[in-house]
């Protein structure tokens, strides 16, 4: 019997013991799995922490590279400025100067139309006291100038650029020569001759068939004939005007200089 008993109480001890260890073991485990949370929340705040810090320096770079942008843009507009300063005074130095020149327009205007008056007076009696030549086409030049003299649609500019253009077709006639077909009455008997001006040395005529030949007489005035030894030498200078034979020279008659007194 009492061995029994003993059993009883070994068996009762030991299930004591089981549930004891039982309860450790399962306080263990709950102690465990808090510390393993603990440390996942822990890594996870890191990771929070870690992204936070990331976009502080991605914000923190953004605003360095926008600074350097900034003054790169500061530095361009500086030196756009200077530039910009500098085409300003130059215009502004040009705007004076232009209307200094409008100042003096009024000025320029009352000086050059009576110029320009005297130069056709002097062109018109250089016409005059010239061998008379192409007598028309110069005296419709001149008649020309002196209407576009009172025309107001044209400007002053061009009305001086056409009395040089005139001075200037006036002073080429005195180095070239040219051939045309002129009428004329000699003797009482009029028909057209073949002209040739050389210069303003000479003008002579002649006709088609070579029978006349002539030239101006500036002492008298006058188309006079000449003799016949002149004849060949009158149609070689017409055919050399006219570029049928090539240039080579040529005798005439020429009218000698009168000397001032």
């Amino acid at each position: 019997m009492k061995r029994c008993k003993y059993s009883s109480r070994q068996m009762t001890t030991a299930f004591v013991a089981a549930a004891v260890i039982a309860v450790a073991g399962s306080a263990f485990a709950q102690s465990v799995d808090d510390i393993l949370r603990a440390d996942q929340r822990r890594i996870q705040l890191a990771q929070e922490s870690q992204e936070r810090i990331n976009q502080v320096v991605e914000g923190t770079r953004s605003l360095a590279d926008q600074y350097r942008a900034v003054n790169k843009e500061i530095d361009g507009l500086r030196v756009y400025n200077r530039l910009m300063t500098a085409q300003t005074n130059g215009q502004q130095a040009t705007l004076e100067d232009i209307a200094l020149s409008m100042d003096q327009v009024d000025v320029i205007n009352r000086q050059i139309f009576p110029l320009m008056e005297r130069m056709i007076d002097g062109l018109e009696q250089s016409i005059a006291l010239d061998i008379p030549f192409l007598m028309e086409e110069r005296t419709d030049r001149l008649s020309t100038l002196t209407d576009t003299m009172e025309r107001s649609d044209v400007s002053v500019a061009e009305k001086f650029r056409k009395v040089m253009e005139a001075y200037q077709i006036e002073n080429d006639y005195g180095s070239s020569s040219e051939w045309y077909k002129q009428s004329l009455t000699i003797d009482g008997a009029t028909r057209d001759y073949n002209m040739l001006r050389i210069g303003r040395v000479g003008l002579y005529f002649q006709s088609d068939d070579s029978q006349i030949t002539g030239h101006w007489n500036p002492e008298t005035k006058q188309y006079e004939i000449l003799d016949d030894e002149h004849r060949s030498e009158i149609r070689k200078g017409l055919r050399m005007a006219r570029q049928l034979i090539a240039p080579e020279l040529i005798l005439i008659p020429v009218p000698a200089a009168n000397p001032e007194a």
